[in-house]
Parts: C-alpha cells; sequence; structure tokens
C-alpha cells in the first residue's frame, strides 16, 4: 500500500547561518499508510513535535521534502494550503486556542474555512461533538465556561470537523486526570475506528501507547532510532534506557515477578495483558 504521508531526507535547522544554528531533525526518512495508529515518543528536544509540525506544512523543510499522497506539500501555495486541511494537527494544550463565542462556533472553524456549505458545516459540527463526547446541550455554551477536560475535546472536534485523512495529537491527555486522558483516548480511537484515518500520536506516556497504538516510532537526538510494533520496542528496554525512555510500569512489575519464579510471559506491556496472564497461570495452578 502506498504511503498517506511520507518523508524523505527531512532536515530542519533553527537560526540556520548564525551562532544559534541548531539542527532540530536530521534526514528523516518516515512513511505511514491510510488506516496506520501510530505512537510517537522521545524525551525532550529528541525532535518529535518539530518533525510533526512539517507534515502539514507548519515549518517549511531547511532539507529532504514531505510527500502527502505522492506530491510535495511545497511544490505550490496550493498544495501548502490544500494539506493544513488533510493533515489536522493538535496542539499541546490545544483549549489555549479556543476563541470563538460559542462551541459550536469553535468546532465549526475549520469547516467554514474550507468553504463548505451551512449545511455540511452543521453535519461536521454535530459529528465531531459526537465523536469526542461534547453534549448537543453544551454548543451554544462558552468554551471558556466548560471544564479544562471538556475544553480539551471541544479543540480536538475542531480539527476532527475538517475530517483529516490523517490526525495528529501532541500530548493530547497532558494534564488530564487519569479518567479524563482514559476518555480522551477513547474518543481517539473511536475516531480512528469509525473514519479509517491515519492517526499519529505524540506522547510522553508509555502506558498510552502501550495499549493504544500499532506501531511506534522513537526520536532521539533528531533522528529516528527505531521503529516496530510496541513488542518489539518494549523488548529492547536497555536502549530505550540510554536515550532516557522507559518501558511501561507494568513490564517492569512482570519482570520483578520473573525474577521471584513465576512463569508469566515476558512480552507483557499493557495492565489488560498482565490480568490475563495472571488469571491463566492462577486457573493452571487451581487445575494442577
Amino acid at each position: 500500500m502506498a504511503p498517506i504521508i511520507k518523508t524523505e531526507g527531512l532536515t530542519h535547522l533553527y537560526s540556520p547561518g548564525t551562532p544559534f544554528e541548531r539542527i532540530a531533525i536530521e534526514n528523516i526518512d518516515f512513511e505511514a499508510v491510510k488506516g496506520e495508529f501510530i505512537g510517537i515518543i522521545g524525551h525532550t528536544g529528541s525532535g518529535k513535535s518539530t518533525f510533526i509540525q512539517h507534515l502539514n506544512g507548519l515549518l517549511k523543510p531547511t532539507g529532504g521534502r514531505v510527500l502527502f499522497d505522492g506530491e510535495d506539500i511545497w511544490s505550490s501555495k496550493e498544495k501548502t494550503h490544500g494539506v493544513r486541511f488533510k493533515v489536522g494537527l493538535v496542539f499541546q494544550y490545544p483549549e489555549y486556542q479556543l476563541f470563538e463565542e460559542t462551541v459550536y462556533k469553535d468546532i465549526a472553524f475549520g469547516p467554514k474555512n474550507m468553504k463548505l456549505t451551512e449545511a455540511e458545516i452543521d453535519a461536521r459540527v454535530r459529528e465531531a461533538a459526537n465523536f469526542v463526547g461534547i453534549g448537543e446541550d453544551l454548543l451554544e455554551k462558552s468554551p471558556f465556561d466548560l471544564s479544562g477536560g471538556q475544553k480539551r475535546r471541544v479543540a480536538i472536534a475542531g480539527v476532527i470537523a475538517m475530517r483529516p485523512d490523517v490526525l495528529i495529537l501532541d500530548e493530547p491527555t497532558a494534564g488530564l486526570d487519569p479518567e479524563g486522558s482514559e476518555e480522551i483516548l477513547a474518543n481517539i480511537k473511536e475516531y480512528h475506528r469509525s473514519m479509517g484515518s491515519t492517526v499519529l500520536l505524540v506522547t510522553h506516556s508509555m502506558e498510552e501507547v502501550a495499549r493504544t497504538v500499532d506501531r511506534l516510532v522513537v526520536f532521539s537526538g533528531g533522528h529516528i532510532v527505531m521503529s516496530g510494533t510496541p513488542h518489539e520496542i518494549f523488548s529492547r528496554s536497555e536502549e530505550l534506557e540510554k536515550i532516557k525512555l522507559d518501558v511501561p510500569e507494568v513490564t517492569k512489575v512482570i519482570a520483578r515477578l520473573r525474577e521471584m519464579g513465576l512463569d508469566i510471559p515476558a512480552s507483557i506491556y499493557t495492565v489488560e495483558q498482565a490480568k490475563a496472564a495472571l488469571m491463566e497461570l492462577k486457573g493452571g495452578r487451581a487445575n494442577a
């Protein structure tokens, strides 16, 4: 399957030609196909945020190319403008970007810029609000009267309402309590399942990506240093530690239980997997 989005030798310098010149990312080759759910992880300063801002043309490459459906997004002004509707980017703490009088108008902002009819805009606003769990009773309220979690949902809905082919979320659960985080992730997974869009999730939470994504891409020092399934990546715990990353906490617990003599598979990285393994072990002992 041809990639929906791809980078070739993508490089970005900050403050080029000055004493403050710094390489943010260098020679990044990346591709994602339609329908993939990809996690992007890396320590602060690893280049992941700079990378995602190139995928919808917010940053222009210093070197290399970004391709959407096989075409360079910087080949013309029209391509660059158009890709911003097809590749939706939700920034960290997106609720700080809310500005309209009502929730409805905030969600409708993107579709209006797409020159859709009023009927199409209305359908998309209500569809997006439903995806993120915003009830119709909230649509005419001011977004500034909502809770922090509700504001986050409205901001995500504003991007979803454009029905992007690629949805990118930068730390969408940052600052939320565990319940709020779970709800936001469930909303994102439902959108992915229903729409078949490609989703890129940037996060510091190993637990989030372990139970959510199909593939993990690991950044360090401005480069992609690993790519694979969560199982493949979390099996390389020593390498992750060297670049200041970690495996999920449940994987550490399982490792300790194995050291204590319990016959549990080492390839466990979610709470659900751990629960199933322990129940199987308990059942096996009961039948022995």
